[in-house]
């Protein structure tokens, strides 16, 4: 999986354009200012570089090193300090109540390790910090518009609740089409979820195993 993404990011071009996604752009007004925020899956640093922009402190997670230091080259263009870690999501656990916010922006893993991920990534917050998340939901299967070809990799609300509710509760769920214009990689009209959850005090949360 690594190799793939990283043949996908070796171009000059960034597969997913360079503006923030319009989900995070929105939900961001959430964040207090200079948040910790992790960014799994950040790929090129379209997010990441945005948030920095914004007087927030971005951590830009991948497994692909030829994203990250795409990422980085785009930080530094724009004037903009981000964090980057080199590592796999099926195995990879942040330190625990070390970010304000998390923000998945179309990171789609398969089932048999997203519950496990999702849950490691929700108690790297603080507790009351955000997880800010959109993805492709199954019912874009098919669609042109972008998204994994395997439906064990799209999601669902249901899905998404079973995966958070443990540590967050839910503050914004929603899944619909919109207009995607993010690069060659995101284009079209797309079937989408989105979900935001807050992190519940630790004496609320239950065992993320």
């Amino acid at each position: 999986m690594n190799q793939f993404w990283n043949q996908r990011f070796a171009g000059d071009d960034h597969k997913y354009g360079t503006a923030a996604n319009a989900f995070l752009r929105e939900q961001a007004t959430l964040l207090a200012p200079a948040s910790r925020v992790l960014l799994p899956g950040e790929g090129e640093g379209r997010n990441s570089v945005w948030l920095a922009g914004q007087g927030h402190l971005a951590t830009a997670m991948d497994s692909a090193s030829v994203g990250l230091a795409k990422t980085a080259r785009w930080a530094a263009a724009n004037g903009v300090a981000v964090q980057t870690v080199c590592a796999d999501l099926v195995d990879w656990t942040p330190p625990a109540a070390s970010f304000d916010a998390v923000a998945l922006i179309f990171v789609h893993l398969p089932s048999a390790w997203r519950r496990n991920a999702h849950r490691r990534l929700a108690a790297a917050l603080v507790p009351g910090g955000w997880l800010l998340l959109e993805c492709f939901h199954p019912r874009q299967l098919g669609r042109s518009s972008g998204g994994p070809r395997d439906a064990d990799m799209l999601v669902s609300i249901a899905q998404l609740r079973g995966d958070f509710r443990p540590l967050c509760d839910e503050h914004l769920a929603w899944e619909g089409e919109v207009t995607l214009d993010e690069g060659s990689g995101h284009q079209g009209p797309a079937i989408v979820t989105r979900w935001v959850g807050r992190r519940k005090a630790a004496s609320a949360a239950a065992p993320a195993a």
